[in-house]
């Protein structure tokens, strides 16, 4: 039996050909025919049964055949906050990561500390869409782009807010004991992560004044991709259906 072969294509249901890139990877790599049968997923819940009606050289049209309504496998919207390292291989690491395990929005923080001022998300879009089709996962993240601390702590957020800091002086809860007493309420989770040098202890402060709760991720010093993926899995399996 031949491995079910998965496209991303939003608007799948709406549309008739793949994406380019998709196409060419369809045709050139997988070296689909007429009559094919293949999978595709819109990002948005849903997978779809088709069959190839025409490969051309750059061109692959398809018909659907079924649509397949997922259902998610976590309650509420994940979403994981981080600051983007310096080495942005490490960020997409987590991304790819973070996707696989499932999250609802990735989002990244531009701070006093923070050792990468500039990001592009083109890359790391293909490599978010390159997890989701791997884990079959039907909803892609939403991908935020960098954006001032400020500006995305004052912006309101529904459910549990946290955010992950080392200061002594400032009490934190820890984060996973923290999200199990609630776990009954299905609640949306929003988790900060800072850069490698922490948040500077006024972003933290600000932050709290916005409704944002400390919290620690255990007793080892994390770097900034682990700890994000450590909130990612933690908030993963406390709201697990």
């Amino acid at each position: 039996m031949k491995e079910a072969r998965y496209f991303y294509v939003p608007d799948a249901a709406n549309a008739t050909e793949l994406p380019v890139e998709e196409a060419m990877h369809a045709l050139r790599v997988l070296r689909l025919k007429s009559d094919d049968e293949m999978f595709l997923m819109d990002g948005e819940g849903s997978f779809y049964r088709a069959m190839v009606t025409l490969a051309a050289t750059k061109h692959c049209m398809y018909e659907i055949k079924e649509k397949m309504p997922q259902e998610k496998t976590w309650n509420g919207n994940i979403c994981i906050a981080m600051a983007p390292t310096k080495m942005m291989d490490r960020t997409e690491w987590f991304a790819e990561k973070a996707t696989e395990i499932g999250v609802d929005e990735l989002a990244f923080l531009n701070c006093k500390f923070s050792e990468r001022k500039v990001m592009r998300t083109v890359r790391l879009d293909k490599i978010i869409v390159s997890a989701m089709k791997q884990s079959r996962k039907p909803w892609k993240p939403i991908l935020t782009p960098l954006t001032s601390f400020k500006d995305f702590v004052g912006k309101e957020r529904t459910g549990l807010k946290f955010i992950a800091h080392c200061y002594n002086e400032i009490d934190s809860v820890d984060l996973f004991n923290t999200l199990s007493a609630n776990k009954d309420k299905a609640e949306d989770i929003t988790v900060l992560i800072g850069p490698e040098g922490d948040f500077s202890i006024d972003e933290v402060k600000m932050a709290i004044n916005k409704g944002y709760v400390p919290v620690s991720l255990g007793k080892s010093r994390l770097r900034t991709e682990t700890a994000a993926l450590y909130a990612a899995m933690t908030a993963q399996l406390v709201n697990r259906k």
